[in-house]
């Protein structure tokens, strides 16, 4: 039988684990055979030593494999799915199910939660009033089959190593280390089921990774598991320095989803959105016009029936922040600057986000972009509107933004939100 320490030492000295070693390892500490502070420091040396391709393909096989696989394979229409890395007024999901599912393909859209200055989707979507995030996979599947969409949380059976693990690695300074984000993102999409996989790998100050170089290695390293694993898979690098169209926070993002379902959404956040939709419409086999489904109404009713699936009512009144507060142009220009980063962490400091997955999150707070970069401001225009529950978070929200607003006298170069694509 293996022994534990003896492999924290094998991995810590560089040397290669065997997919029987990683199998044992990931069994043991799901089942509670190995200790945390053993997992632990194994985390570490992968960290520093990396997972090589052998050794990373086994590692998520595994955590694959600790739990249940979804299977759709009584869908008529092709499955495909799509996987954001996190950034700041990223409510692309949200559009991007319906949108893709009047096309004529499946979404099964498992979702997650928002943790430091970057929103989650189930976050959103529980801003509206009765609509539920977790399903049985009985119901999920039997609005999937009717409706072609549903974003609903991922069951507990769903690759439980990676939840272990991911804590772990949030607590002990690993979270960074490519090969294990890698995994833990594609062994939940792998174990959903799904025939087709989309990835927006996000790059820039409000996002995970800020640098072109490392998202380009990260959305490599995804797109080969996915191939490895039988799943059709492709990466969008998209740029994440300025916050995704105007809305950061709960119901302000719903809102503006909403606004462009009936396309009259802000340029960029539509930009990202057809690129996605296409690019899921193609590793899907289907020729569907987004843009078409976006201005003939089709995608926005195919939502209002997947809101109301889950139990929410698409008509009813999203909740309203009882404080607001301007933010003004600080002078005269071109507004040059408006960072995602001190944006993103003013929303959460406004009460939009959480610092522990266990905290809860206000519906109403957030903030409204009232100007974009590459806009000529005139000094004290309102440029952010604040929006809280307590007046008493606008103080830290302030401080949170920081130096985030720049204006000056030239315009900045205007760049494209979509950078590349990686893959098939």
């Amino acid at each position: 039988m293996p022994d534990a320490v003896e492999l924290i030492r094998v991995k810590r000295d560089g040397g290669q684990l065997s997919d029987a070693d990683i199998r044992w390892l990931i069994r043991g500490y799901t089942g509670g055979d190995i200790a945390d502070e053993q997992i632990s420091a194994l985390l570490m040396a992968i960290y520093f030593r990396g997972l090589d391709a052998a050794e990373l393909r086994a590692w998520t096989d595994a955590m694959i494999s600790s739990g249940e696989r979804l299977n759709l394979a009584g869908l008529t229409a092709p499955t495909v799915d799509k996987h954001s890395t996190g950034g700041v007024g990223d409510k692309v999901s949200l559009i991007l199910a319906p949108l893709v599912a009047a096309c004529g393909a499946a979404v099964p859209q498992l979702s997650g939660r928002g943790l430091g200055h970057t929103g989650g989707t189930l976050d959103k979507l529980e801003a509206i009033p009765g609509w539920r995030a977790s399903l049985p996979p009985a119901e999920m599947t039997a609005i999937l089959r009717r409706l072609g969409c549903v974003i609903c949380a991922a069951g507990p059976g769903l690759a439980p190593a990676d939840r272990r693990l991911y804590a772990l690695r949030d607590v002990t300074g690993t979270v960074e280390s490519i090969p294990l984000i890698a995994s833990s993102i594609m062994s939940k999409k792998i174990a959903e089921g799904t025939g087709a996989l989309v990835l927006d790998v996000k790059v820039g100050s409000g996002a995970f990774m800020r640098e072109l170089a490392d998202a380009r290695l990260l959305a490599r390293t995804m797109v080969t598991l996915g191939e490895e694993h039988g799943v059709r898979t492709s990466a969008l690098l998209t740029r994440m320095d300025t916050p995704l169209g105007r809305a950061v926070g709960n119901a302000v993002e719903v809102e503006e989803s909403v606004a462009t379902l009936a396309g009259q959404g802000p340029p960029d956040l539509a930009e990202v959105v057809l690129a996605l939709a296409a690019e899921m419409l193609r590793l899907a086999g289907l020729d569907g016009d987004p843009a078409a489904a976006l201005a003939d109404g089709s995608a926005l009713a195919r939502y209002r029936d997947m809101i109301a699936a889950q139990g929410g009512d698409p008509d009813a009144p999203l909740p309203v922040a009882r404080h607001t507060r301007v933010v003004p142009a600080p002078a005269t220009g071109w507004l040059t600057r408006l960072d995602a980063h001190g944006v993103g962490h003013a929303a959460w400091r406004l009460g939009a986000g959480r610092a522990r997955k266990e905290d809860p999150v206000s519906p109403s707070a957030g903030l409204l972009c009232l100007a974009k970069e590459g806009d000529w401001v005139e000094q004290e225009q309102p440029l952010l509107e604040l929006r809280a529950d307590e007046e008493s978070r606008f103080d830290a929200a302030l401080a949170a933004l920081g130096d985030a607003i720049e204006v000056g006298p030239e315009r900045p170069a205007q760049t494209a939100p979509v950078i590349d694509r990686i893959g098939m």
